[in-house]
Parts: structure tokens; sequence; C-alpha cells
């Protein structure tokens, strides 16, 4: 049984291995012969059981000695049963026969042999009866694979085919690896940007949705940095590259999705584990079923020992364990492929465990709670009005390098067009800038630079960064600056209090009163402020000590300064960790887009993916211990053996397949 499950899982991986080398010739290969597959396999099915009515009808009809029926029987079980006495017989040579081809087979050699023993009742219809049943189950199975191989897939749909790069004045077609960095592809509207670069020409909108699972689109400049894997919607656009195809956005995720097949969860290498002990010992079990009891019985050894035998056959079928090795490991693909649908990367099953039992999140402040950029919050002006106010500071702002003289400029967005002449710029170190704006001396800084000019300022109650802004020595009022909290930050700590998670804590490096008020805002539990980020590693070690046991601690972080703590977590998560490479590679999920919400849909699809693989363990168990216990007592026959092995196989693959939604 072990066999069949490694044979699956390998073939996976070659599967995935073919598609990154020639992607795009492979995919529709691969769909071809899947769904030849799965034709020829129905095809076979139909052929058989309509060979297996006639074989019945012959029975009824005709008077044939036993060996007579047999061969009649024969030609349905061969057509059906052939790879699996195959599959069996390969298992033995190579040493590693205990799988379920060959359970199946010998309780169906078992069970066309019982007729030639004296007294007993034929079997024939049983057997055949069983193999069909297999394979119908075989069917399941592969089509459920199949399926969830598409949604893990689609991800695969986001790379590009070809790049069109400008060389020598003309456009050349060439494969996405032969791009170098700094050359420039020209990305016209519908086709998907194959390399990540900035834009050096054209605007357009990207449609980020099978990276992100973001539905929007974004839009993009001149200067702004493209991912691969987009696709362009709108303008013709040229790119210069930053990065070349192996090191591209769509590489890493592609890798990332292959690898996450390789990071077994404990519930799936158990269920191998588990299929090499468990199958000998029901062999073994099986056989002594068949030969002792016969010794106790009153009819004497040979009346009694087709009956057994025929028990010990049912046995045999029952306790084939596919079920359990074929649904657990699929529910898990379903699961990664159905997270990756919503734009989280789950970098393997074992992380679903992990990210089901989390008590405690960490998150990172900047860019992962908050933008990681600052914006206008307030403006408190004390003579002129807002407008006003905000107007002279961009024109004293027009030419700093400050990310805050940049949120001033986006304020008020058209200063550099409205006619003021602005002369005698002088920048004050680490108190502000002083500038002539149409013939007033406007001073725009901190508290330091009004005390410098003798100016009384006003202080505010507000938390963030405060710009006083004074007009010919007159205070004229004050801005406040500060990083916008993303729009979901606090209904996402509240769905993730909803959920059950026990403690959120917000760490970040930033002063504490900043700290404090986006605490506030969002809701979490408990915060600390003003860390380096080794005290962010000693923070999360603290938590780690304290979590109960069975528990574990996630850390969301947008992954810059983060990685050190992302890997020490139980479970990394970075945040629209697209853009920061460390981040993917310590990280053990990536939220594909920046917004905290996706953590809990990701606790959410964690949960219903282990709580269906529990689901399909006790099915199988419960309905297989049931069957064997009417086996033992002789009220079982071949046709529930056949259901408590293939019908709970193909009940619990289909559950499994609810994972991928």
């Amino acid at each position: 049984m072990a066999h069949s499950h490694n044979h699956h899982s390998c073939s996976c991986e070659e599967n995935h291995h073919h598609e990154s080398e020639h992607h795009h010739v492979h995919s529709h290969e691969h769909h071809h012969h899947e769904h030849g597959g799965l034709k020829s396999r129905i095809l076979l099915i139909v052929v058989a059981a309509l060979l297996l009515i006639a074989a019945v009808i012959v029975e009824k009809t005709c008077h044939l000695a036993t060996w007579q029926l047999l061969l009649v029987y024969l030609v349905p079980y061969l057509v059906i049963g052939h790879e699996t006495l195959k599959e069996a017989i390969e298992g033995v040579i190579s040493g590693d026969m205990f799988n379920e081809h060959f359970l199946m087979s010998v309780a169906t050699i078992g069970a066309l042999a019982i007729g030639f023993l004296p007294g007993a009742e034929t079997q024939f219809p049983e057997a055949v009866f069983v193999m069909l049943f297999f394979q119908i189950g075989e069917l399941f199975e592969e089509y459920a694979e199949g399926k969830s191989r598409e949604s893990i897939s689609h991800l695969m749909d986001i790379r590009p085919d070809v790049a069109h790069v400008e060389r020598n004045g003309h456009i050349d077609v060439v494969s996405p690896d032969e791009v170098n960095i700094g050359e420039v592809i020209v990305v016209k509207p519908g086709e998907k940007i194959p390399l990540d670069g900035v834009i050096a020409e054209g605007s357009t909108s990207l449609n980020t949705v099978a990276l992100t699972g973001e539905s929007m689109p974004r839009t993009a400049e001149e200067g702004d940095e493209v991912i691969s894997g987009c696709v362009n919607l709108t303008g013709v656009i040229r790119v210069k590259t930053t990065k070349d195809f192996g090191e591209s956005t769509v590489s890493k995720i592609i890798k990332l999705v292959e690898s996450a097949d390789e990071n077994k969860s404990r519930s799936e290498s158990f269920i191998t584990r588990f299929a090499r002990v468990y199958t000998p010992i029901v062999v073994i079990a099986a056989l002594l079923f068949a030969v002792i009891p016969p010794f106790f019985s009153q009819a004497g050894y040979v009346e009694a020992f087709p009956t057994w035998l025929h028990r010990a056959l049912i046995f045999l079928v029952v306790s084939c364990p596919c079920a359990l090795v074929i649904s657990v490991p699929l529910t898990f693909f379903g699961g990664l492929g159905g997270a990756s649908r919503k734009g989280i990367l789950v970098k393997g099953s074992n992380f679903m465990d992990a990210l089901a039992n989390v008590e405690t999140v960490v998150f990172d402040k900047t860019g992962t709670l908050t933008h990681g950029e600052f914006a206008v919050e307030a403006v408190h002006p004390d003579e002129f009005d807002e407008h006003e106010l905000l107007h002279l500071a961009a024109h004293v702002e027009h030419f700093s390098t400050h990310p805050i003289g940049a949120a001033l400029r986006d304020a008020f967005p058209n200063e550099a067009t409205d006619g003021c002449e602005i002369t005698d710029v002088e920048e004050i170190a680490g108190h502000g800038i002083r500038a002539n704006v149409a013939g007033q001396i406007v001073c725009v800084g901190n508290s330091k630079m009004m005390d410098h000019f003798g100016i009384k300022w006003k202080s505010c109650h507000h938390v963030g960064t405060i710009i006083h802004v004074a007009v010919d020595g007159r205070y004229t009022g004050h801005i406040v600056i500060n990083d916008r909290i993303k729009d979901d930050s606090a209904s996402s700590i509240s769905a993730l209090k909803q959920m059950g998670v026990e403690k959120t804590v917000m760490l970040t490096g930033d002063r504490d009163d900043v700290g404090k008020n986006v605490a506030e805002k969002i809701g979490v539990d408990e915060y600390h402020a003003e860390l380096l980020p080794a005290d962010k590693v000693e923070y999360v070690e603290r938590l780690l000590s304290e979590k109960s046991s069975g528990k574990t601690l996630a850390f969301v972080g947008d992954g810059i300064n983060d990685a050190p703590v992302l890997a020490r977590a139980d479970v990394g998560i970075a945040m629209g960790g697209l853009g920061s490479d460390a981040a993917i590679e310590a990280a053990d999920v990536v939220l594909m887009d920046d917004k905290p919400s996706k953590l809990g849909t990701a606790i959410a699809i964690a949960r219903r993916t282990i709580a269906i693989a529990r689901q399909n363990v006790w099915l199988a168990i419960g309905v297989k211990v049931a069957v064997l216990a009417l086996a033992a007592v002789g009220l079982a026959t071949m046709w529930m053996a056949v259901f408590a092995d293939v019908g709970v196989t193909v009940l619990a693959v289909l559950n499994a397949m609810r994972a991928l939604r």
C-alpha cells in the first residue's frame, strides 16, 4: 500500500519538474494525457461491466462445469484486472509487495479458487466485481488528483511564454530566459509581463488576480515597478528589466508551489508509515483467519475450510487502507490549491497543520498593519484655511527628498503648476525648510525650527509627525503626518479574535506613542515599540515559551527586516512578500497581496483542510471496523467488503475534493 502512495507523490513531482522546464509544451500534453487516461479507464470499466453481465447470463442459462465457468468469468476479470495483477507482480519482484494491488490480487484470485474446493460455492462474479469496483475507485482518485493539480497549475498559467525585447532598433521575440537584466521589453495589452522590471515608458492598468487574488486592476505609470505574472490590460508599456527570469516573481512562486509538495505534513507522512506496518499485519492475520478456526469446527476441517477462507478473503479486501493513503494527501493537495486561488501560498502541508492550530499572532507594524508610507492625517490652521496652509507647505517642501516632503506634495498635487514663484530655498538640517513663496517668507518644520526663529507654536494632541508652518514670523498652524493604517487592519484583528485566536501582539521599531496609537486603533491585545530586529526575535522567543503545547505562534511581517523573526516563529507569514526576496525565502506562508485580512482566510482554509482529513480517517476506519466485525461472525459478503474498501475510498476522495473550494 505504501507503494501506491509513493508512486502518487513522485508522479506529482515529476510532472511539476517537467512543467517548469517546458511549460507551454507540457501543459497541453499533460491535459491531453490526463483526459486520455480517464477516458480509456471509463471505457475499460464499461466493457468489463458488460462482459460481467454476459457471464452471469451464461452461468444462469447454460449448465457448465466449474472450470468452464471459470474461463467465462476470466474474460471480464482479465479485461478489468490485468493492470492490477501486473502492478502486484512488479511489487513482489521489487520487494515492495504489500500494496493495494497485491491485496486485491490475492483476494480475487482466492475468490476464483474457492469454487474448486469440495463443498464450496463458486465466488466468480464477486471476484470480477471486486476488481471492477477497485478500478472505479482508482478512476475517482485520478480525476480528483487531476482537479487539484489543475487548481495549482492555474498558478502555472502566470508563466509567460515569450518576451518581446528591443534589440538594435527592432523587436525580437525570445523566451523569457534569454532576456538580460537592463534590457527593455515591450508588453502589449492582453499580454503577461514576463519579467520583473520598471516601466520606462507608457502607463496602463494591470490585472494581478493570478498573483494576489486581488480583482481590482492596479494602475501603473512610468517609474513604477511591475512584477512578472501580471496581465497588462490597457496600454503598451516598455519595461526595463531588473531581474532575470530565474529570479523573477513568477519563477519564485512556481518554485514555491512545486516544493510545497515535498514538505509533507505530519498527518501525511504518518499515513505512509502506517501503511508499511499495517499491510503485512493484515495479510498474516487473514492467513491465520483462514487456517486456524476450521480446526475448531464441528463439521470437520475440510468442510469448514472454504467458509473461513471466504471470510479471510473478505477480511483482506476490507482491510486495504486505500481510502486513507489516497484521501489524506489529496485533501492537503486540495487545500494548498484552494489557498493559492485566494492568493495565499502555503509552502507545504505541514504548515497547514501549524496554521490550523494558531493561538498567538504577532504582527510587525510598518508595512503589515500600516501602509508604510506617510500621508497627511490632519490640518489645523491658525490663520488661513486648510487649503492655503497645505498649499504653502507643499511649495516649500517642493524640493525636499524627505518622505514627509513627499507626503505634503501628495496632499496638494497641483502645487507645481499654480504659478507661485519660489526662491531662496534654505534647508536647516534637523529643523525644516525656509523659502520665499510669492514674496512671503514661509518656514515649515518641527518645533525646534519654530524655537530657532522665536515663533510661538501650539502643541497638538494628535500622535504623529507634527509639521509647523509660519509665514513672515507669524504662526499659521500645523499639519499632522502619519503612517496610514490599512483599511482592513482593525477588522482582521477582530476576525482573528472571533476565530478563537487567544492573543494578538504588535511589535514595532517606531516610537512608543506612534505604536500605542496604532495598537489602540486596531485593537491588538498588546504592543511593544522602539524595538530593533534582534529585540523582535527576543519577544517572539518569549511568546513561544508562553503558548500552550500543541498550539502555534504565527508571525506576520512585510519582510524587509523581518526575515529572522519569520524563520523563528512556528509559522512565518510574509505580507505582500512579493516585494522582498528575503521574506519569500524565510516565510512559510506568503500572502500575495498586502491585506492583513487574508490571514483569517488562510487560517480558515487550513482548519477546514485538517477537518476534512480527519473526517476521512474516521470514516475509513469506522466502516472497515464494522465490516471486519461482521466478517468475523460470517455476516459479511464480498459485496460489503468491496464497499468498505472502494466505496469508502470514493467517498473519501469526493470529500477531499471539498478542500479545493
